[in-house]
């Protein structure tokens, strides 16, 4: 029983982030303001949204690697997350804090990838790439 109630804390955990949401993005992105606006309401409280053209030195500070690049970094709870990485992925590592991983990247802009919805069409086949100052990998295949 102790074990079921541990993995459940484990799992409700995360629905709420201990600090404050911050996203930095290119000025005047709509498609990151979808995500930050789905972003809010997964995890209750509201995002912070800085313009913020050249965001070289956050990727460079978190060991992101120009590659996963996209639209927006935003950070929680000292974990970065790069473009339109899903909520479930973004609560996973935020809930089990992976050795290495400082933040989840999802590069470039895939079309069904929350907040770059399309009415109509489905969605681009993408890979989650969890990144560190020592390696990258894949997180999770959507």
């Amino acid at each position: 029983m102790r074990k079921y109630l541990l993995a459940l804390a484990l799992v409700a955990a995360p629905a709420m982030a201990a600090g404050d949401i911050v996203m930095h993005r290119d000025p005047g992105c709509g498609c990151c303001e979808a995500w930050a606006a789905q972003v809010a309401k997964a995890f209750g409280q509201s995002v912070k949204i800085v313009d913020q053209p050249d965001r070289a030195g956050l990727h460079k500070r978190f060991g992101m690697q120009p590659a996963l690049a996209s639209c927006h970094t935003a950070l929680i709870d000292g974990i970065a997350f790069e473009g339109h990485v899903p909520i479930a992925d973004m609560k996973r590592v935020l809930a089990t804090r992976p050795a290495g991983v400082t933040g989840l990247a999802v590069p470039g802009m895939p079309i069904g990838s929350l907040g770059m919805e399309v009415p109509g069409r489905g969605s681009d086949k993408y890979a989650v790439i969890a990144f560190g100052p020592a390696k990258t990998s894949v997180f999770a295949r959507r």
